[in-house]
């Protein structure tokens, strides 16, 4: 009675999920599984906009986009992946305005564009204008736009279902196994084609911007099922989160002209990015204020700094640096015109801090905010199984779960958007095409039993331990050792705790044993998700001896590429991790030492 049939399943309803759905629907028949209503989902969050070299203000060209990524990347991406991301991105801008998004416009009715950190003129090093956005809302309209589309191309939506299996036979993915949160059901949805979108997995950390629904089902899952995680080591830190929140504030507001400022009042990131100052790449701008606050130099002695953007500050640093609109003119902003830019931003901090940003400065520190690693896919969403790149048939990735690699050690803004539309698409192509040309596995009887197994167990446990506690000491333990510093003895340290805190795992009892929306069920499974997506990061990070990107080692302070140029695959296999590594993809940049 619970089982399902369809031609291609897809986990995960964000950004990823639904333009991979779109796109399948169009030849195959196509459920999407969510474990939130489609328009809850985490890309519409998403605010500052999306990488696209449109060239609407100034000359742009996706080639320098490309360069940008490949740097920004620390050059761990993979550079084939990066040139077809960036190449793809400006007819995935006009696909998405076709569709209706509604773009914010010049006042010549073109898609505005702003500069955001890390993408520059490649001429000049100047910043470029290339985030095409919908004032601050642009995930959420991003979002809000795929999922009318879905609807309209007759896309099946089983929300609120999470998934908690995926179903292999004869080495081919055939379907997943998902429970109805409203009743406790197990599902089995029978497939010749599963594409991952379940988005990442910040939650392993105290201070983050992502929500508390972002627990890496998607990686975890796979990982127990022998498919490696790739680059997990590398997470980026924002860094402009709300003090203690972690709600993010958008790299949009430094691109409409905000700066950093510490309990000096300076203006320090001139002193470590002389040329973009606070538009350098975010892996450099969250160092840059962590070592400001460990210099005694937090607000008033605290471990945070402002982010100004008065327009008085925003006018007053644009007449020294000389930053002109594209036009020519000086950069000159009134109150009005930031508040129509940035309309969510000043309502959170408004309502969060009872602070107007259009009159004193937001208090900010980096916030655990996107995994640059995961599920190893290659452009066409495939599911990569090992070092030499073969792929599991029927199982394809997209999103923040998959690690293609566009990213490398480091993401630029604007660009986990432009990853999500464009990986998205051609995982839902492909994954259609396959599907349609393939036969459906016979499913076994026992399809269902490990989803079973797991959820039962817990349901059952009598244990006397607590989900809460292990959950808060895995995320401070995390947030000391394995965040934007590390070294090698507090990441032992980290794996130390995580190994013991796995062990209480298996011991943990839950209060409610009810069938009926038990969320407090369901919050048990993440943590187990955490806890395995904790164990593989800090085990490819302590095995890394350099620094690079996201990944900052105190005790290996330099970039080593004659070691270390290699991504790092990680398996998880009876309660300890397993290593190997593959080579990245140099086509025409090689590496060099990154300036800003």
């Amino acid at each position: 009675m619970n089982t399902h049939q369809f031609d291609v399943i897809v986990v995960g309803a964000g950004g990823a999920g639904l333009m991979a759905a779109l796109h399948a629907s169009k030849k195959a028949t196509t459920a999407v599984i969510s474990k939130l209503y489609p328009t809850r989902s985490h890309t519409g969050t998403a605010q500052g906009g999306v990488g696209a070299a449109l060239g609407n203000l100034e000359e742009d060209h996706p080639d320098w986009h490309t360069f940008d990524t490949v740097k920004g990347s620390d050059y761990l991406g993979d550079q084939d992946a990066i040139e077809f991301m960036c190449n793809e991105a400006v007819p995935a801008i006009y696909e998405l305005e076709h569709m209706g998004l509604p773009f914010s416009r010049t006042p010549d009715g073109r898609i505005a564009q702003r500069p955001f950190g890390g993408h520059t003129n490649n001429l000049t090093g100047k910043p470029v204008h290339r985030s095409c956005y919908a004032a601050d809302r642009t995930g959420h309209m991003i979002l809000q736009t795929l999922y009318q589309q879905c609807i309209k191309n007759n896309v099946t939506f089983f929300d609120e279902y999470q998934v908690l299996d995926l179903i292999l036979v004869n080495g081919v993915a055939a379907g997943v196994v998902a429970i109805k949160l409203a009743t406790s059901e197990i599902h089995t949805f029978h497939a010749n084609a599963v594409i991952i979108a379940t988005g990442g997995h910040g939650r392993i950390w105290k201070i983050t911007s992502n929500a508390y629904s972002l627990s890496g089902d998607g990686i975890a899952i796979t990982l127990r099922r022998g498919i490696p995680a790739q680059d997990m080591e590398f997470f980026q830190f924002h860094p402009t989160g709300i003090y203690k929140l972690g709600i993010l504030i958008t790299e949009g507001v430094r691109g409409e002209g905000g700066i950093l400022v510490n309990g000096k009042g300076e203006r320090f990131m001139e002193r470590y990015a002389p040329r973009v100052k606070d538009l350098a790449s975010r892996d450099v701008v969250s160092r840059s204020m962590y070592l400001e606050i460990r210099a005694g130099n937090g607000i008033n002695g605290q471990d945070y700094l402002y982010l100004d953007v008065r327009p008085e500050t925003v006018n007053k640093f644009s007449t020294q640096d000389g930053r002109t609109r594209p036009d020519g003119s000086l950069y000159q902003v009134t109150a009005e015109e930031l508040l129509g830019k940035l309309p969510d931003i000043v309502d959170f901090c408004r309502t969060y801090l009872g602070v107007d940003p259009m009159d004193q400065p937001i208090p900010v520190q980096p916030t655990a905010h996107y995994a640059m690693g995961g599920i190893p896919t290659n452009i066409r969403g495939e599911v990569i199984v090992n070092e030499k790149n073969h792929v599991l048939p029927g199982l394809y990735a997209a999103g923040e779960a998959a690690c293609v690699s566009v990213h490398g050690a480091n993401r630029l803004g604007t660009n986990s958007l432009l990853d999500l539309i464009v990986f998205g698409k051609h995982a839902g192509i492909n994954a259609s095409e396959y599907a349609c040309a393939s036969a459906f596995q016979h499913l076994p009887g026992d399809a269902a039993d490990f989803a079973h197994e797991q959820i039962e167990r817990l349901r059952n446990c009598q244990g006397g331990e607590r989900i809460a506690d292990i959950t808060q000491e895995l995320r401070s333990v995390m947030m000391d050792h394995v965040g934007v510093f590390r070294t090698r003895a507090g990441m032992s340290a980290a794996l130390q705790k995580i190994t013991e805190l796995k062990e209480r795992y298996q011991h943990v009892s839950i209060d409610d044993c009810g069938k009926v929306f038990n969320t407090n069920l369901l919050n048990a499974w993440e943590v187990g998700n955490l806890l395995d997506l904790a164990h593989v990061t800090t085990a490819s990070a302590l095995a890394r001896a350099e620094s690079r990107g996201a990944h900052s080692r105190e005790d290996f302070p330099k970039r080593d590429d004659k070691r270390w140029l290699k991504h790092t695959l990680a398996w998880s296999e009876n309660g300890k991790v397993k290593l190997r590594y593959k080579s990245v993809v140099i086509t025409r940049f090689p590496p060099k030492e990154r300036t800003y």
